[in-house]
């Protein structure tokens, strides 16, 4: 089992003082990943903490760490403008060197969606080309034309150092997410799901896979999951179990003195 941390983009943790040395404290302490969520404008009043915006906050990781891979999830894909995304995403993982974990969704948050300039309802849709347009940018593809987005007679330099592009995970727990990880995902990200329900989306999967096929060159569907709360050794093991192969651990809800025991403690598990 691999083990991330999910939250230094927030809170507390905005600060660049505290942020640096958590990161540092998480990567010394065996975590495999540093993730950072991706929300730019949340609807008023309902008590949001600050945040850092993730492709800044990826920058700032990547810059004071060494080691540890840096995780992006889940990135709402429909808000983004796919040409730059690309490169962001591309320079991260070469300022890195290669250590960029991207994992995407369709978004959920409709006054986020319409801040952006996208509704509900073109969400899917969007995602759905938006990796496409990436994986043409990524391959070298001069020209793509969508319903979105189309572009010709363009080229990206540098390419990433993964080749041919960072792991691209997808997330959401609809039936279209689960296509479009068995589509075009290396591994698939779930969020607060216990162990029982873990084990349906996976079996729900497991049949869009046999339904839909998978693309032989992506492999094996990699299975990340951030659970609710701290889960303990025999939690874990039942994650593992039924096929989870990360577990990203979430700060929010830990009293801000606690957190530096936390991550030192989940990190001595996951140098076992």
């Amino acid at each position: 089992m691999k083990f991330g941390l999910y939250g230094l983009h927030r809170d507390r943790n905005v600060d660049p003082g505290v942020l640096a040395r958590r990161a540092r404290l998480a990567e010394e302490a065996g975590f495999e990943s540093l993730w950072v969520g991706d929300h730019i404008a949340l609807p008023a009043g309902e008590g949001n903490p600050p945040r850092l915006e993730a492709m800044v906050a990826l920058s700032y990781l990547a810059a004071v760490t060494s080691r540890v891979r840096l995780g992006v999830g889940l990135i709402v894909l429909p808000q983004r403008q796919p040409v730059l995304l690309t490169k962001q995403l591309t320079s991260l993982d070469v300022l890195s060197g290669g250590r960029l974990t991207v994992a995407v969704g369709a978004g959920y948050v409709e006054p986020e969606l319409n801040a952006m300039g996208v509704t509900l309802a073109e969400r899917g849709a969007r995602t759905e080309e938006y990796l496409a347009a990436m994986r043409a940018l990524w391959k070298a593809d001069p020209s793509f034309a969508g319903r979105f987005v189309s572009f010709s007679g363009v080229v990206q330099h540098p390419s990433p150092v993964q080749r041919p592009h960072p792991p691209i995970l997808v997330g959401g727990h609809s039936a279209a997410a689960y296509r479009r990880a068995v589509r075009h995902g290396s591994g698939w990200y779930g969020w607060g799901l216990d162990v029982e329900q873990t084990e349906q989306a996976l079996q729900a999967l497991a049949e869009t896979a046999r339904r839909e096929g998978r693309p032989a060159d992506l492999g094996e569907l990699e299975i990340t999951l951030t659970p609710p709360g701290l889960p303990g050794p025999d939690t874990v093991r039942r994650y593992a179990d039924v096929g989870v192969t990360r577990l990203i651990i979430e700060l929010e809800g830990i009293d801000d003195d606690a957190v530096d025991g936390v991550i030192a403690s989940v990190g001595q598990t996951a140098s076992r």
